[in-house]
């Protein structure tokens, strides 16, 4: 019986990723280095040190990952600001979790600047969530199942009772990996990439019923 709802950020709350990918291709060209949005396509739902880093080990580029990190943030600070909204069915989708008393936790692979960032200018309050795990708060990114484990056990509630609402193939190998269900919204990836998931939607507006009756 699922007890809790455990939600990526990036693509299922909020289309963060063209703004972080422009903000990457700046960072690198303030460095002296043409690279292309669709280089950093491997690498989403990794977290930032992998998002970056990937790039710059497929150029060859050498990298300080905190000054590249820190650069890259001001950057997207800076374009998203006035320029963000929460997902169709987003902030819906959520008041629907808290109609049926499930616990719900944010689960982000970006580092704390970001999703703070995000929640800001999407003006949804981090109170809203029971708990939060951020990208700094775990070794093991997606897809390892760690931070969908630690999630889990932040709202007292077993990775097996969880829905994993996500938009990237390492996030559901993740939220497989822990035991969960896991929706798929085909915002960044196909139906075909994301098939490993138990139920589809384009966004959380056209979420099937079944995924929270089960």
């Amino acid at each position: 019986m699922i007890k809790g709802v455990l939600f990526d950020m990036d693509g299922v709350l909020v289309d963060s990723e063209p703004f972080i990918c422009k903000a990457a291709v700046a960072m690198f060209s303030e460095m002296g280095h043409k690279v292309q949005e669709d280089d950093f396509l491997p690498f989403v739902g990794a977290g930032e040190n992998r998002y970056l880093g990937g790039v710059a080990e497929k150029y060859g580029i050498k990298l300080d990952i905190d000054r590249a990190k820190k650069r890259t943030y001001e950057i997207y600070e800076e374009i998203i600001r006035g320029n963000m909204k929460p997902l169709p069915g987003a902030q819906e989708f959520i008041k629907k979790c808290r109609g049926k008393d499930l616990k719900i936790a944010l689960a982000t692979s970006a580092d704390k600047t970001k999703m703070e960032a995000n929640l800001k200018n999407m003006d949804i309050p981090l109170s809203v969530f029971d708990a939060a795990v951020n990208g700094l708060d775990i070794e093991r990114k997606k897809p390892f199942p760690d931070i969908y484990l630690k999630a889990a056990q932040l709202i007292g509630v077993k990775p097996e009772e969880c829905l994993v609402v996500e938009d990237a193939v390492n996030g559901i190998e993740a939220g497989k990996a822990a035991g969960a269900k896991c929706l798929a919204l085909t915002s960044s990836f196909s139906r075909e990439e994301l098939s490993g998931a138990d139920w589809f939607a384009e966004d959380l507006s056209s979420a099937p019923d079944e995924v929270l009756n089960w």
